[in-house]
């Protein structure tokens, strides 16, 4: 029987104790936590909150259609906006007068990450101090509970600064819960290293308790904390400590890379790279030992997310414009296409066998169908001189412009590919299960600090075991550069890795942004966009002392 973090609104919804003080955020009300924290059961409760919060990335923002991934992934050489006036995240031709401190995205991020540091802080505080909880209720020692609860939260209060840093750089860094009943209104920004210091304190705490299989699924398993230990040593320039955390993962037989077909589709044309993208494949125990993390999106069932909408994100308006092609399942639902590939990232695949550039992993093309093929779905309105079966091949001969292809008739990867089948257009989220963090992402880490360290020949070979496994011809030592390692990071994680950070810790965003994607680059200041401002109502509230902004806001 599958176990599943429940979603529970009673710890999500928490409540504000003071509107002038920002940073905590819908902090829990003292009493009900006291409450609640008081024996083992209330506690899980509240790492499940925990997890729901941290689900949100992949939602809806305040349950609307503006996604906190458009924070981290578009606006880089890999996702573009695909039409004018689609948020400054997205580095869309109003960038300039978008990005602004008084942006609304960026102050509902900033807040949905200090709920998840307090939300944190509360339970560690009530977890260290009290001696009154209740401790009993499974097979483990009072102990094993007690350090298992400590751990999930500190990975949650990592997690939320991780993305505190690479997003604003200097952040005030707070280890104590609102419920003290001290209203802060004097907060100073920490230094970027000491922030991500306690990163790895909490990590290093972590690492050893949290299970290599997680005691929930869509909980983080072991490999995750070691990845993410080796992805922060890496922002501190120590190339030496990411091998170490990241060969804890690459050596592991329980993360083993996907190479062979499996699960639900087994029976279907396809590739083993995309096996584990499927509904009903991308959880450890339906068969994908490459996940390390993934998160609870199934509908209608306690633990799935609010609002999913990866899919209609990043999947094209494929029903409208010159194609005007019925929506079904099968070719993704329903599409917004917000955020596109950008023409780099289409033409970075330098192996045209290369799996990850297939039809099955890049949606290249849609085919005329009739009631029949369709169903139970009609038929697709055929243009003039059409006929059923003929093939439309998606173009990107030329770059995305508000006139070309921007919205319909483009590429998109079909990672999210996925929709209700009983109510492909009315029900735009995707509901399912997805895969948040996998063990290739931890290769390509390894291969990088093998890079930094001087020996190009291991990264090559750490490289050639994700390429063979998309049938993608061997590299030598002779390829290898960052810029390459940021290729093939392309290449592997397509709508996958918060792709600003990748390019901030190695210091290529602007460049790579301002040469690869043609929607805004030029409005880009190289040295202010590096960082986001902070948001004014942030600033504004801390009365006691002024907050410092970002250079160039």
């Amino acid at each position: 029987m599958k176990k599943t973090i429940i979603y529970l609104t009673g710890i999500v919804l928490l409540v504000l104790s003071c509107s002038d003080d920002l940073l905590n955020e819908n902090p829990p009300n003292v009493i009900y936590a006291e409450n609640l924290y008081s024996d083992l059961s209330g506690l899980e409760a509240g790492i499940n909150g925990l997890y729901s919060l941290m689900r949100y990335e992949r939602e809806g923002l305040n349950a609307s259609s503006s996604l906190i991934t458009d924070v981290t992934m578009s606006g880089t050489d890999m996702f573009a906006a695909n039409h004018s006036g689609n948020g400054v995240s997205r580095v869309s031709i109003d960038w300039t007068a978008r990005n602004r401190p008084d942006y609304g995205v960026y102050e509902g991020v900033f807040l949905w990450l200090y709920e998840i540091v307090n939300s944190s802080n509360e339970i560690i505080k009530n977890v260290e101090e009290r001696e009154d909880i209740d401790w009993s209720g499974n097979e483990r020692s009072e102990m094993e509970n007690k350090n298992l609860i400590l751990a999930e939260a500190k990975v949650a209060r990592a997690f939320a600064y991780r993305h505190l840093t690479y997003l604003w750089g200097d952040v005030p860094l707070n280890l104590n819960p609102s419920s003290d009943g001290l209203i802060k209104t004097d907060w100073e920004r920490t230094p970027v290293d000491q922030v991500r210091q306690q990163v790895i304190r909490d990590l290093r705490f972590a690492e050893p308790i949290i299970p290599e299989e997680a005691t929930l699924t869509g909980r983080m398993t072991k490999g995750a904390v070691q990845h993410y230990l080796a992805e922060m040593y890496l922002t501190l320039d120590r190339p030496d400590s990411t091998l170490f955390w990241a060969n804890k993962v690459v050596n592991n037989p329980a993360y083993a890379l996907i190479t062979e077909r499996y699960g639900v589709q087994v029976d279907q044309d396809g590739i083993a790279f995309m096996d584990m993208f499927k509904a009903g494949n991308t959880n450890r125990e339906e068969g994908n030992s490459e996940a390390l993390w993934v998160f609870q999106f199934k509908n209608n069932v306690l633990g799935g997310g609010e609002y999913p909408i990866m899919a209609m994100h990043h999947t094209s308006r494929y029903r409208s414009g010159d194609l005007d092609l019925t929506v079904t399942a099968d070719r993704g639902g329903y599409g917004n296409g917000r955020s596109s590939l950008t023409k780099w990232a289409l033409d970075n695949f330098d192996d045209p066998n290369d799996d990850r550039f297939s039809e099955y992993a890049i949606r290249k093309s849609f085919t005329y169908r009739d009631a029949t093929g369709n169903a139970p779905y009609p038929a697709d309105n055929l243009p003039e001189g059409a006929n059923y079966g003929d093939k439309i091949y998606l173009d990107w001969s030329e770059d995305i412009t508000d006139d070309h292809n921007g919205i319909e008739e483009w590429p998109f990867s079909r990672k999210y590919d996925w929709a209700d089948p009983v109510d492909p257009i009315g029900n735009r989220e995707s509901f399912y299960d997805q895969i948040y963090l996998r063990a290739a992402d931890t290769y390509l880490l390894k291969a990088e600090a093998e890079f930094k360290m001087g020996d190009v020949g291991a990264a090559a070979n750490t490289i050639n075991i994700l390429r063979a496994r998309s049938h993608a011809s061997n590299i030598s030592e002779s390829d290898i550069d960052i810029d390459f390692i940021l290729d093939e990071r392309a290449r592997e994680l397509m709508a996958e890795e918060p792709r600003r950070y990748t390019l901030l810790r190695t210091g290529k965003w602007a460049e790579r942004t301002m040469m690869y994607n043609n929607r805004g680059s030029n409005t880009i200041d190289p040295q202010r966009d590096i960082l986001l401002p902070i948001p004014q109502s942030v600033i504004d509230s801390n009365l006691e002392k002024e907050m410092r902004q970002n250079p160039g806001f």
